[in-house]
């Protein structure tokens, strides 16, 4: 973001880091590590599009990163939590934190952050739905490696938004619990919805029990883990 400011930052810059103090999540969440043992970096990137597509711009980010993980290894089931946690065979592996630059009404830059567990073996008990591609696998993976194969397919990913319709269709593929029964809550309410799609605004369609469709808003809601 200071490179941003001071007008010296490039798109596909990418800066990465062996440990955070600072790690920011969702919704001012933080996001804790382990030094050396996962995948921390930014990649900076101009959108070329509208801020009317901000989340198809997150749908790009989030598809590049499952698909490279799918790439992996065939065995996994790698999934996107609305709206960008990254899961492995029903664990969260990782998330992405998008930040953007205005000027006026022009998008400049889009710094996509994200942490990917790797290298963990084990986290604690008030994580119970955490893994990284260590546990997952039984491998170890060098973390330069899946920065270059990361970085490559959000760079790719992301360089044009030309096809809104195969970037929905692409992103609600890999969506998580996709026709299945999920339960939400927030302050007021606890509702226990089915799945169906993610809409190019970014919200969630569900359907309730009574069969009545509705839209969810990231941060109106929270996810319960079953």
């Amino acid at each position: 973001m200071r490179l941003a400011d001071a007008d010296t930052a490039q798109p596909g810059l990418t800066i990465t880091a062996a440990s955070q103090t600072g790690g920011k999540g969702q919704r001012g969440k933080t996001w804790a590590d382990e030094p050396g043992q996962s995948l921390l970096m930014s990649v900076i990137t101009s959108p070329d599009c509208g801020l009317d597509s901000q989340f198809l711009f997150n749908a790009c980010v989030a598809t590049a990163i499952a698909d490279a993980l799918q790439a992996l290894d065939e065995h996994w089931d790698v999934r996107i939590k609305w709206p960008n946690d990254i899961i492995i065979n029903d664990k969260k592996a990782g998330g992405v934190l998008i930040e953007n630059v205005l000027r006026g009404n022009k998008w400049v830059w889009a710094i996509v952050g994200l942490g990917l567990n790797v290298l963990q073996d084990h986290f604690p008990p008030e994580l119970p739905y955490a893994t990284s591609l260590r546990i997952a696998s039984g491998r170890n993976y060098q973390l330069d490696d899946l920065l270059d194969l990361v970085r490559k397919r959000i760079l790719e990913n992301t360089a044009q938004i030309s096809n809104p319709g195969a970037i929905m269709e692409r992103y609600n593929a890999s969506l998580f619990r996709k026709g299945e029964m999920q339960e939400f809550y927030n302050d007021d309410l606890v509702v226990n919805a089915t799945v169906l799609q993610a809409m190019p605004n970014g919200q969630l369609e569900v359907a309730l029990e009574d069969g009545t469709i509705t839209y969810y808003t990231h941060g109106t809601i929270n996810w319960r883990w079953l």
